[in-house]
């Protein structure tokens, strides 16, 4: 019998976010009787801890740069050590790190763009700079697969050039699963059992709107005083959102974690799951929570628009005058116990359908054996 195929998923970084969830998802539902995963990191976190549980093989090589020449002679070296027959890498960091080792040991490449590294709010000379480099590495990849057609679309409207196929991400079922049981994360928090919960689980950055979400909860809590907010992450405006909710007196309703490990038993600890970002790829994050069953209030933007019917399987809001939607929406959809429960099936729904885990990796793996045949 022939042995498995050696393939390389390549991620950013160790840590916990999007991207990481669908790598792990992904190696977790792979065929291993034709498909032989190792993982290579550029940091060190969780998540490499977590693949050695999983008895997948995963590496770090340390840099936190994009394009960081002086690594690719390391990463090739390693690449040729572990008889690397086909290369996944994940996001932009990943893909200008292992590209030149790839191509220079002819094996083919597979580039899956989780969100481009341009964006709007960047100043205009970092947006060039950006798009240039990602016409780079989709131009000499093999095959681009983009999470969400809106997440295509972006690609062509900046590069004309730009050619992928899309894979939605997906959710694993089992282990994102209601019915199961569930550790107590309220009262391992301090977390009465009759406030009503609204859950954050994101970095935080300026892109995914924490700070705001912390202004319209205060402001909803003053006409709703049941609800509790659980915000989990970090990132550079931690700091500020600590700051942010002391100065609003709000601190007694608002319970801040770093990123966890346990993220369905955080999930099944809540009743309203929020994202307000302001772009996305096909958030992950958002998908699980739906796994979960939980009612969503989701900004409209790109790739979410993609997975939230508003009024179906949440709620969505506006972007401009985000803080003042966001508050309208918490009130409401925090005294409709009804609508809740409504949101809350058919988001499970949606998932189950559209999003798991299992459709995802056949497809990917369909496309594995394409790039193996030419």
């Amino acid at each position: 019998m022939a042995q498995p195929v050696k393939v390389l998923e390549c991620i950013r970084q160790g840590q916990i976010g999007g991207g990481e969830s669908h790598l792990l998802s992904l190696v977790e539902n792979l065929d291993r009787s034709r498909f032989d995963p190792t993982v290579l990191s550029f940091t060190d976190g969780p998540m490499i801890a977590r693949l050695r549980q999983m008895q997948v093989p995963a590496h770090v090589i340390p840099t936190t740069r994009p394009f960081d020449i002086g690594k690719w002679k390391t990463v090739r070296r390693w690449m040729k050590e572990q008889q690397v027959q086909l290369v996944h890498a994940h996001g932009t960091r990943a893909n200008s790190n292992v590209l030149w080792a790839a191509r220079s040991l002819g094996l083919p490449v597979l580039y899956t763009v989780h969100g481009w590294s341009f964006h709007p709010d960047q100043a205009a000379w970092i947006r060039r700079i950006r798009i240039m480099g990602e016409q780079y590495l989709t131009a000499r990849s093999n095959l681009n697969i983009s999470v969400s057609h809106s997440n295509q679309q972006t690609g062509r409207d900046y590069m004309p050039s730009f050619r992928s196929i899309v894979i939605n991400n997906g959710i694993d079922l089992n282990k994102f699963d209601p019915a199961k049981p569930h550790k107590d994360i309220r009262a391992e928090l301090g977390i009465a059992a009759d406030k009503l919960l609204v859950l954050f689980i994101a970095r935080f950055t300026g892109h995914k709107q924490p700070l705001a979400l912390i202004r319209a909860f205060a402001a909803a809590q003053k006409q709703n005083p049941d609800m509790h907010l659980l915000m989990v992450g970090d990132g550079d405006q931690k700091a500020e959102a600590i700051e942010l909710i002391a100065s609003l007196g709000c601190g007694g309703s608002v319970t801040l974690e770093s990123f966890r490990q346990d993220v369905p038993d955080v999930l099944a600890a809540a009743d309203i799951f929020v994202l307000p970002s302001l772009w996305e790829g096909l958030p992950i994050g958002l998908l699980e929570a739906m796994a979960m069953g939980k009612a969503i209030i989701a900004s409209r933007v790109d790739g979410t628009s993609e997975i939230i019917r508003h009024g179906e399987n949440g709620w969505m809001v506006e972007t401009a005058g985000l803080v003042d939607n966001l508050t309208g929406a918490l009130v409401s959809l925090s005294r409709d116990e009804a609508q809740r429960r409504a949101f809350s099936a058919a988001a499970r729904a949606t998932v189950s359908e559209r999003f798991n885990a299992e459709h995802m990796t056949r497809q990917i793996e369909q496309q594995y054996d394409l790039l193996l045949r030419k």
